[in-house]
This record gives structure tokens, sequence and C-alpha cells, in this order.
């Protein structure tokens, strides 16, 4: 039993070390960041759908900490603190415009771009949050039901989020 002891002592404090290693080399600090486009390549539409529905932006630039899931397109707080989130939105006139996206914190809405009006061949939009979150919470790009949004491979569609500081 002392023998085993003194194994997981020799472990903890190559543990211990490990720790403190990779705190120096981030500052102490969690990071926390992400970014991608809809879709991996390809062109069309995405949506209409019969209900709001999250969407999973596939193609993913980064993901450091690994709190995106491009299979569900939502971002799950693993760190509590404040982020910024930004996101795109991009639509054609076939044969009008119907885009309305929103950023989605839990459930609730944040903020909206949207167009479904217009007289131009397409049209993009952005918005952008900072906000608080907690371990667990979650963040996505909600599509409203029924409406669709664009891309043609060149990326318009984006959702992007980092960490600022961590509470």
């Amino acid at each position: 039993m002392a023998e085993k002891i003194t194994l997981l002592e020799a472990k903890l404090q190559n543990t211990e070390r490990e720790v403190l290693e990779l705190q120096s080399l981030t500052g102490g600090t969690p990071q926390v960041a992400f970014s991608a486009t809809l879709r991996e390549s390809g062109s069309g539409d995405i949506g209409p759908f019969t209900t709001n529905t999250p969407l999973k932006y596939q193609k993913v630039f980064s993901n450091t900490g690994n709190g995106y899931n491009p299979s569900t397109g939502i971002f799950t707080a693993r760190v509590s603190g404040t982020y910024f989130f930004r996101f795109s939105m991009f639509n054609n006139l076939s044969p009008t415009p119907n885009s309305v996206v929103s950023l989605m914190k839990n459930g609730e809405r944040l903020v909206s771009v949207w167009d479904t009006s217009g007289t131009d061949s397409n049209d993009m939009g952005s918005n952008a949050a900072v906000i608080p979150l907690h371990v667990g919470d979650s963040v996505y790009v909600e599509l409203l039901a029924n409406r669709r949004v664009f891309d043609d491979g060149m990326n318009y569609n984006t959702f992007t989020g980092f960490l600022l500081f961590a509470a």
C-alpha cells in the first residue's frame, strides 16, 4: 500500500508540474475562440425549415477550446466569462429576399439581422453582441421558420465568438 501511495504522489506531482507549465504558456488565462462558415462547399439556399432552426456552420476555421459543435451549430461555454459574438447573413432574390437570423442565448433572442424586401440582386447584414456566459450556457444563430440564407462558396454566412475575459 505504501508503494502505491508513493507512486500516486509522484504522479500527482508530475500532473501539478504539467498544469503549471500549461498555465505559464497561456498566462493562466483560458483560451476560447471559434470561427466558422455555413458550407464546406457548394452553392444554394439553406432553408426554409418549418420551425426556427439553429444554423449549422460546418466549415470551421478555428475552434480553440472546442466549445463550438459544427454538428449542432451550438457554442457551449466551458468557461464562465464575458464573450463577444458576431454573425453575418447573406441572401439572394430568388424569387424575393426572405432572410431573418438571430443570435440566441439559451433559447432567448438577443439580436437579429433581416432582409425581406429589396430591388437589388442580393443583400448582406451582420450583428454582434458582448454577453456574459456561465459554464453550460449555449449560443447559436437561428434561422427563423420559412426563411432562408444563401451562399455560393464565398463564405458570406459566418459565426464567430471568443472569450474576452474569464469571470
